[in-house]
Protein backbone atom coordinates (compact mmCIF):
# COMPACT_ATOMS: atom_id res chain seq x y z
CA UNK A 1 0.00 0.00 0.00
CA UNK A 2 0.95 3.50 -0.65
CA UNK A 3 0.18 6.14 1.65
CA UNK A 4 0.55 8.71 -1.32
CA UNK A 5 4.52 10.18 -0.19
CA UNK A 6 7.65 8.63 -2.08
CA UNK A 7 8.93 6.15 0.46
CA UNK A 8 12.47 4.77 0.14
CA UNK A 9 12.30 1.31 -1.08
CA UNK A 10 15.22 0.51 1.85
CA UNK A 11 15.93 1.93 5.28
CA UNK A 12 14.71 0.88 8.86
CA UNK A 13 11.70 2.67 8.89
CA UNK A 14 10.14 1.00 6.05
CA UNK A 15 11.28 -2.47 7.97
CA UNK A 16 9.84 -1.44 10.75
CA UNK A 17 6.50 -0.86 9.19
CA UNK A 18 6.92 -4.18 7.02
CA UNK A 19 7.49 -5.98 10.61
CA UNK A 20 4.18 -3.85 12.27
CA UNK A 21 2.54 -5.43 9.10
CA UNK A 22 3.68 -9.01 9.78
CA UNK A 23 2.29 -9.03 13.35
CA UNK A 24 -0.46 -7.46 12.42
CA UNK A 25 -1.08 -10.70 10.59
CA UNK A 26 -0.16 -13.01 13.08
CA UNK A 27 -2.17 -11.58 15.61
CA UNK A 28 -5.57 -11.72 13.77
CA UNK A 29 -4.42 -15.56 12.57
CA UNK A 30 -3.78 -16.59 16.45
CA UNK A 31 -7.18 -14.30 17.66
CA UNK A 32 -9.53 -15.84 14.28
CA UNK A 33 -8.37 -19.08 13.92
CA UNK A 34 -8.50 -22.19 16.39
CA UNK A 35 -6.43 -24.16 13.86
CA UNK A 36 -3.75 -22.19 14.33
CA UNK A 37 -3.60 -21.82 17.77
CA UNK A 38 -3.94 -26.06 17.76
CA UNK A 39 -0.63 -25.94 15.84
CA UNK A 40 0.72 -23.44 18.13
CA UNK A 41 -0.18 -25.90 21.35
CA UNK A 42 1.20 -29.02 19.46
CA UNK A 43 4.86 -27.39 18.20
CA UNK A 44 4.71 -26.10 22.37
CA UNK A 45 4.89 -29.97 22.87
CA UNK A 46 7.42 -30.83 20.06
CA UNK A 47 9.79 -28.24 21.50
CA UNK A 48 8.81 -29.73 25.36
CA UNK A 49 9.68 -33.01 24.30
CA UNK A 50 12.98 -31.81 21.89
CA UNK A 51 14.32 -30.51 25.05
CA UNK A 52 13.49 -33.35 27.50
CA UNK A 53 14.87 -35.40 24.97
CA UNK A 54 17.89 -33.95 24.02
CA UNK A 55 17.64 -34.18 20.24
CA UNK A 56 20.37 -33.44 18.34
CA UNK A 57 21.03 -30.04 16.13
CA UNK A 58 19.82 -31.84 12.63
CA UNK A 59 16.77 -33.18 14.69
CA UNK A 60 16.47 -29.19 16.30
CA UNK A 61 16.42 -28.03 12.64
CA UNK A 62 14.03 -30.38 11.16
CA UNK A 63 11.59 -29.69 13.76
CA UNK A 64 11.97 -26.04 13.51
CA UNK A 65 11.64 -26.35 9.65
CA UNK A 66 8.02 -28.08 10.55
CA UNK A 67 7.20 -25.95 12.94
CA UNK A 68 7.95 -22.81 11.03
CA UNK A 69 6.55 -24.11 7.94
CA UNK A 70 3.05 -25.43 9.69
CA UNK A 71 2.46 -21.97 10.98
CA UNK A 72 3.39 -20.11 7.67
CA UNK A 73 1.01 -22.26 5.44
CA UNK A 74 -1.63 -21.81 8.13
CA UNK A 75 -1.02 -18.43 7.86
CA UNK A 76 -1.39 -18.34 3.84
CA UNK A 77 -4.79 -20.39 4.44
CA UNK A 78 -6.40 -17.68 5.82
CA UNK A 79 -4.93 -15.11 4.02
CA UNK A 80 -6.66 -17.56 0.79
CA UNK A 81 -9.75 -17.65 2.76
CA UNK A 82 -10.21 -13.90 3.13
CA UNK A 83 -9.30 -12.70 0.07
CA UNK A 84 -12.07 -15.36 -1.48
CA UNK A 85 -14.66 -14.19 1.07
CA UNK A 86 -13.44 -10.36 -0.36
CA UNK A 87 -13.92 -11.32 -4.01
CA UNK A 88 -17.13 -12.83 -3.57
CA UNK A 89 -19.34 -12.98 -0.47
CA UNK A 90 -21.95 -15.30 -2.30
CA UNK A 91 -21.00 -19.06 -2.09
CA UNK A 92 -19.52 -20.24 -5.51
CA UNK A 93 -18.13 -23.73 -6.42
CA UNK A 94 -14.07 -22.06 -7.64
CA UNK A 95 -14.67 -20.37 -3.98
CA UNK A 96 -15.61 -23.38 -2.35
CA UNK A 97 -12.39 -24.91 -4.62
CA UNK A 98 -10.13 -22.59 -3.58
CA UNK A 99 -10.67 -22.49 0.13
CA UNK A 100 -10.80 -26.64 0.08
CA UNK A 101 -7.50 -26.43 -1.52
CA UNK A 102 -5.78 -24.27 0.77
CA UNK A 103 -6.93 -26.07 3.64
CA UNK A 104 -5.96 -29.89 1.96
CA UNK A 105 -2.34 -27.97 1.68
CA UNK A 106 -2.32 -27.48 5.50
CA UNK A 107 -4.15 -31.03 6.38
CA UNK A 108 -1.31 -32.73 4.01
CA UNK A 109 1.46 -30.77 5.91
CA UNK A 110 0.31 -31.53 9.24
CA UNK A 111 -0.18 -34.99 8.46
CA UNK A 112 3.69 -35.26 7.21
CA UNK A 113 4.86 -33.58 10.09
CA UNK A 114 3.15 -35.27 12.27
CA UNK A 115 4.77 -38.68 10.86
CA UNK A 116 8.19 -37.04 10.66
CA UNK A 117 7.52 -36.19 14.81
CA UNK A 118 7.16 -40.15 14.90
CA UNK A 119 9.83 -40.68 13.27
CA UNK A 120 12.31 -38.38 15.64
CA UNK A 121 10.73 -39.13 19.09
CA UNK A 122 8.99 -42.13 19.43
CA UNK A 123 12.53 -44.29 18.91
CA UNK A 124 14.06 -41.67 21.91
CA UNK A 125 10.30 -41.85 24.04
CA UNK A 126 11.27 -45.96 24.13
CA UNK A 127 14.67 -46.09 24.42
Amino acid sequence: MTTGSQESKFGLKRLRKSFGHAWQGIRFVWSSEQNFRIHTAAAAVAVALGVMLSISVTEWIIVILLISGMMALETMNTAIEKAVDLVTPEYHPLAKISKDAAAAAVLLYAIGAFIIGCIIFIPKILS
